[in-house]
């Protein structure tokens, strides 16, 4: 994504890897379809998209009071933070943006508009500089020639650049490593198939394509040496949510005595939820499931269950590598003081 003459523009990840085709959204109702529609997807992507989102729609409103401001933001990030309800990135970028309003400093709407609009870039640039930190922290725990098994998509398209759990690939690879991906194609929207194989390929990673069934068996054939996949939103006892499928492949890795990492920036977690119990889990449409490249795979009048996300428990995972430090059980300490590190 990138900010473009008062405009955000984005990669429409639903056409890859058929076409590279971007989409340029000048008020706040394009950003939330492209949100909503995964357009722009990843935790970290979709909270920077949110931020130039508010933007656009201040930018749009008429003059008026400062009080008069406040109230549109206020109304415009709740409309944001409806599209999507699992990443906590979300909405930690819009409150991030209405505590800037909160602030001190006096200044009319226009003054207010630009200090949300350099909000916005500076949510960016950290993400970026996130990214590459994560990365480094990461690729340590890898060791040389280490294949990697991964599901959904983390990398750069998932964020504003670089990548969670794709970063730390790319980081070992950058590194010397000669690392080797596995990526799960993960249904329903083959997120692995159409966007990590595709990512990894323009970086010249070598990437193998599995389906998700597929996952415990290459395990059992002793093809994988780690697993690393991102997080939406990770709970104060490091409990993870994230793509549908994850948990199965935690209980996998648990098995076969695998490490199992979770690469996501410290924004993703989220310390008021206890544990993964009370993360909102996002049911999306049944034509996901029932249909494939808009044809239907599936008869008329079945029931279909669809959460785009799953919780992993704590307990599976070795590691939580986070752009602050390598989180390790128990996760309840050593996420708060990251946290704590770092102010959040």
């Amino acid at each position: 994504m990138r900010w473009e003459d008062g405009v955000l523009v984005l990669l429409d990840q639903t056409r890859l890897p058929a076409a590279v085709e971007y989409i340029r959204c000048a008020d706040v109702e394009c950003v939330a379809e492209a949100i909503r529609n995964l357009r722009v997807r990843g935790a970290p992507a979709i909270g920077a998209a949110a931020a130039y989102g508010l933007v656009l729609a201040l930018r749009s409103a008429a003059p008026g009071t400062r009080e008069e401001f406040v109230a549109r933001a206020k109304e415009a990030a709740r409309y944001l933070a409806s599209t999507r309800p699992t990443a906590v990135n979300l909405t930690w970028a819009l409150n991030r943006l209405l505590r800037r309003l909160e602030g001190p400093g006096g200044g009319g709407p226009a003054e207010m508009l630009e200090v949300l609009l350099e909000e916005a870039h500076a949510i960016y640039r950290e993400d970026l500089e996130a990214n590459r930190r994560m990365g480094r922290f990461g690729q340590e725990l890898l060791p040389p020639g280490a294949r990697v098994l991964t599901h959904c998509n983390a990398g750069a398209l998932a964020t504003a650049g670089y990548g969670t759990a794709l970063g730390v690939v790319r980081a070992a690879h950058e590194a010397g490593k000669g690392i080797r991906v596995y990526a799960c194609e993960t249904r329903p929207l083959l997120q692995g198939a159409r966007l990590t194989s595709w990512e990894l390929l323009q970086e010249g990673i070598p990437v193998t394509l599995v389906t998700d069934g597929m996952a415990g068996y290459l395990m059992a054939q002793g093809m994988v040496d780690a697993v690393i996949v991102g997080a939406d939103r990770i709970a104060a006892n490091g409990d993870v949510a994230n793509k549908i499928g994850t948990y199965g492949l935690a209980v996998l890795a648990s098995y076969h005595g695998l490490p199992f990492y979770v690469a996501a920036p410290l924004s993703t977690v989220d310390l008021t939820l206890e544990s993964g119990a009370e993360i909102p889990i996002e049911e999306r449409s049944p034509q996901e499931v029932t249909h494939l490249c808009g044809v239907r795979v599936a008869p008329e009048g079945v029931g279909v269950w669809n959460p785009a996300f799953d919780v992993t428990p704590a307990e599976l995972i070795t590691a939580i590598i986070t752009d602050r430090g390598v989180a390790r059980p128990p996760y309840r300490e050593s996420l708060a003081a990251l946290c704590r590190d770092k102010n959040l």
